[in-house]
């Protein structure tokens, strides 16, 4: 930050991301698309960005070439101004082995933060669909000066074993315990029904980070993860310190989608949340020009409905070419829609092509797909079952190019 205290950025971009298959079965995680052109990693990218948080390092490991051409030819700062981000595939500087956890990613990284020698160090996760002001929850650590500064979101008591639950002291601030995916946690004092779910992203004091990294690699028990490793060694020290997220306020937000925060770990999440961008006035909102999202331009034409095609309550990129009738759905660029063609709650990736007279229902088309004329998707359960992988909410998913039966 120009004028303040220096932040390097590393975000955690590594996640082999299993139950979100078959969408990452060629692919890391965070290189998976969503909301038609943005990829995973752009959203936590662009909040960094816009935060003025312009030194990033992204750290990748699993199956990351196109995650890392993605950071390489799409997020390209001012050399001028010393600006970067950067994608850092594992490299084994600490012998041969790849990262054995988040905290032991950035050990193996550490001459990263050794060249830059920042004030500060945001580590952010990478998979998580959302927008968020980075300075504010950096305000806050720098006033209260905490080692670390945790964001937490407010869940239902009842969700609380899917995640990671921070558990704040008497002054709502103070770490004092970690659980991880607790059956029964206790509630927050100022709202007895909900608990702190960690957002996985975290704000350190330079030192206070380094020295823990130290600490752990040197423990023979340990997870070398941030969450369950390096955040519960500092809350036993009282170094720990959460941030509301329901205090952080992005500009251009509207009331509907003040805290909107999706981790879309699984094909039903994944799917809902593409839901979430489709109505007049969505959960949330792809387009705010104060706080954009930024990624990839695709030299593609506008979309065009011809034929009598039409779309309604749906997301169209560019390229596409609409014969058919598109409802409730998500088209990334380059998808066509065949005369006859029906599309509903669906989300279709690059260039799926949906043939004349067939039907595509609740399901997910990675890139390429091809559904013959006539072929039927989200129709028949018993055949989709045993054809397709169906999530346990029902919803249908195709891999990168593969075969419609």
């Amino acid at each position: 930050m120009r004028g303040g205290p220096s932040v390097l950025g590393i975000v955690l971009a590594g996640g082999e991301g299993k139950r979100l298959m078959p969408l990452t079965a060629d692919r890391a995680k965070p290189a998976v698309t969503f909301g038609g052109s943005y990829r995973l990693v752009d959203f936590v990218l662009s909040s960094l960005v816009n935060a003025d948080i312009l030194r990033i390092c992204v750290l990748t490991q699993y199956k990351s070439h196109s995650l890392d051409r993605h950071v390489s030819t799409t997020w390209r700062m001012s050399s001028l101004l010393g600006n970067y981000v950067t994608p850092v595939p594992a490299q084994q500087r600490l012998g041969p082995r790849w990262y054995l956890g988040s905290a032991d990613a950035i050990l193996q990284s550490l001459n990263l933060v050794h060249d830059e020698r920042p004030d500060y160090i945001a580590v952010f996760g990478a998979d998580h669909v959302y927008r968020m002001d980075p300075r504010q929850m950096l305000a806050q650590h720098v006033e209260n000066g905490a080692g670390v500064t945790v964001a937490g979101i407010r869940v239902p008591r009842a969700e609380a074993s899917s995640f990671g639950v921070i558990a704040p002291g008497a002054d709502g601030v103070q770490v004092e315990s970690f659980l991880e995916k607790p059956a029964d946690p206790p509630g927050l004092r100022d709202d007895p029904g909900k608990v702190f779910a960690s957002m996985g992203n975290y704000l350190f004091t330079t030192k206070v980070l380094v020295d823990a990294l130290h600490r752990d690699a040197e423990d023979p028990r340990s997870v070398h993860d941030m969450g369950g490793s390096i955040l519960p060694m500092l809350t036993e020290r009282g170094m720990a310190q959460v941030y509301d997220f329901q205090d952080n306020h992005v500009p251009g937000e509207t009331p509907r989608e003040h805290g909107y925060w999706r981790d879309v770990g699984t094909l039903d999440s994944y799917y809902d949340a593409h839901m979430d961008l489709l109505s007049d006035q969505p959960a949330f909102n792809l387009d705010n020009r104060r706080w954009p999202l930024y990624t990839s331009a695709h030299q593609l034409p506008p979309a065009r409905f011809v034929a009598g095609g039409i779309a309604n309550e749906s997301v169209v990129g560019p390229g596409c070419v609409i014969r058919g009738q598109v409802t409730r759905s998500v088209l990334s660029p380059g998808v066509t829609v065949a005369e006859g063609a029906v599309v509903q709650g669906s989300v279709l990736h690059d260039n799926v092509r949906v043939g004349r007279g067939a039907v595509v229902r609740g399901a997910v088309l990675d890139k390429n797909v091809d559904v013959p004329p006539g072929a039927a998707i989200g129709v028949n359960a018993e055949r989709d079952g045993s054809l397709y992988t169906v999530s346990a909410n029902g919803v249908i998913a195709l891999g990168k190019g593969q075969v419609v039966g």
